[in-house]
């Protein structure tokens, strides 16, 4: 009994240090916006009291349920995930691996918080439609990357015939999903899909005994990103007519009863969706242990805490997104877009967009990897400096977007099209990290602030915000694509100058030798 206790408090001592470090990289994460919108609050583009109260409480709200999510992810997601892909792929059945991967894809993604805020945010689709066919969409491109691992296909040849497909069949679809379909591929590889995913690629990589195998686990997020927006592009065929937008209300009070009657009353609301979207990976991880998993008492006990944090981070988070967050952007996007020198728009989605990425955990994660993979040629710092520039230029470009008009295709097609042309150019590894990294780029702020900022901005000018706001997750996942493959391209002309160098000095050395 004494033991139990001892492990009891060892294991709730160790939960509190990374929760306290989980809740501090959400607070570096979200303090940056923060400071940049009380800045311009007191200056440029005065609101409401209330209304900046609210986003208040709302980032308080979003610091903890990042906190406690990332905590859940980690602690539940990668585990089932691992054991999911390796239980699976031991079956040595292919009808088992597309089937059990399916189903992964479907229910991991339902849950996916960044998702769920942008359903909220899509005129026209109901939002449990556009969630559903987001999530079959990832599911079938998983099975479609897992069986890129087993069978070793080229990740370049199946990235260029996929988003092919996706540029012939948007010709078809109006003009208006376009930017829908993009983002919903941008916010959906976010922190409850890559965790998962990753790890479950890791599971199945780890049958195969070639020395590329791990290698081949990544590429799995860059697949499934295009999913979403195959999905959405048929979606658009069934509902023609959609894109009337209506604008966002910002919710008001007069004092702060009220005001904090406005979240406990919409805290029930999230509670039951945040049920509904767990629910079936609770019931596939309680079904999976009982068939094949089998893990002991203390294992299993850790990912069910772990996936009460989820739960309740999940919660905490939608809370504070939906009635502090986003209305607080949308209000103040309108009063700067009135300025007569709205242009500001463009420096100040940069700032923006130059913190927002610097603060995201995720992307030091990243760098060290790349620093890690090149031997230290490509230092994390200049990874760092050169994803911030690349997502400060395409939130600038995004706000151009918002003051001209300019349509998503004439940024997205070029994009795209030097990306995947630069994977025959570079390293796999590169290509398959730069595809990947869409994801870690466009994390939690970009949709829950910068998107809704967009489109008040947007609505102010008078313009069309399903087809000029919509875009900017689109925008920022698309930056590592060509930043990650152009440092790529780096080391592969210092890794050959260095293979001359080397070259040069062989013959000297034999001379010396002869003489």
């Amino acid at each position: 009994m004494r033991g139990l206790r001892e492990n009891w408090r060892e294991a709730l001592d160790k939960t509190k240090t990374i929760l306290g470090e989980k809740i501090r990289e959400a607070l570096a994460s979200v303090l940056p916006i923060t400071a940049i919108v009380l800045a311009l609050c007191f200056t440029a583009a005065p609101v409401p009291a209330d209304t900046l109260l609210a986003f208040l409480v709302g980032a308080v709200l979003l610091i903890l349920g990042m906190g406690l999510f990332t905590l859940g992810a980690e602690s539940a997601m990668t585990p089932i995930g691992e054991r999911a892909g390796a239980q699976m792929t031991k079956s040595r059945k292919l009808s088992v691996v597309v089937a059990v991967s399916l189903l992964i894809g479907v229910i991991i993604t339902v849950s996916e918080p960044d998702l769920q805020v942008l359903a909220v945010q899509v005129p026209g689709i109901p939002g449990g439609i556009l969630v559903g066919a987001v999530a079959v969409g990832v599911g079938i491109f998983l099975v479609i990357a897992l069986l890129r691992i087993l069978f070793r296909v080229p990740l370049q040849w199946m990235l260029v015939f996929f988003y092919g497909a996706v540029f012939v069949l948007a010709l078809f679809v109006p003009e208006n999903f376009w930017a829908i379909a993009f983002d919903s591929g941008g916010v959906t590889t976010g922190p409850m899909t890559v965790p998962f995913i990753m790890a479950l690629g890791l599971g199945v990589s780890s049958i195969r005994s070639d020395a590329n195998a791990s290698r081949d686990s990544f590429g799995l997020v860059a697949l499934c990103s295009v999913g979403p927006v195959l999905a959405v592009l048929i979606l658009a065929l069934a509902y023609p007519a959609s894109g009337t937008y209506v604008p966002a209300a910002v919710p008001r009070a007069e004092d702060t009863r009220v005001l904090w009657g406005l979240f406990t009353g919409s805290l029930p609301e999230y509670i039951r969706e945040v049920a509904v979207c767990l629910a079936p990976i609770a019931v596939f991880f309680a079904v999976f242990q009982i068939v094949s998993l089998r893990l002991n008492r203390k294992k299993l006990l850790k990912i069910v805490i772990g996936l009460l944090y989820t739960y309740l981070g999940l919660v905490l988070f939608l809370t504070g997104v939906n009635v502090g967050f986003m209305p607080a952007g949308t209000y103040l996007g309108r009063q700067i877009a009135a300025l007569s020198w709205n242009w500001v728009l463009i420096p100040i989605g940069m700032l923006m967009g130059w913190f927002i990425v610097q603060a995201e955990p995720a992307v030091h994660v990243l760098n060290r990897q790349v620093e890690e993979i090149t031997s230290g040629a490509i230092p994390g710092r200049a990874m760092s400096a050169s994803l911030s520039i690349g997502v400060a230029v395409s939130i600038g470009l995004a706000m151009t977007r918002v003051l001209t008009g300019i349509s998503i295709v004439w940024f997205l097609v070029p994009g795209y099209l030097a990306a995947l042309a630069l994977s025959f150019l570079v390293p796999d590894m590169f290509t398959a990290i730069a595809f990947d990294s869409g994801g870690v780029a466009s994390g939690p702020m970009t949709a829950t602030f910068l998107l809704p900022f967009a489109m008040g901005a947007c609505e102010a000018l008078g313009g069309n915000v399903v087809t000029d706001a919509f875009g900017v997750v689109a925008m920022v996942a698309m930056t590592p694509l060509l930043t990650i493959q152009l440092l790529g391209l780096l080391y592969q002309i210092r890794l050959r100058r260095a293979e001359r160098a080397r070259g040069a000095e062989e013959p000297e050395e034999e001379e010396v030798i002869e003489l």
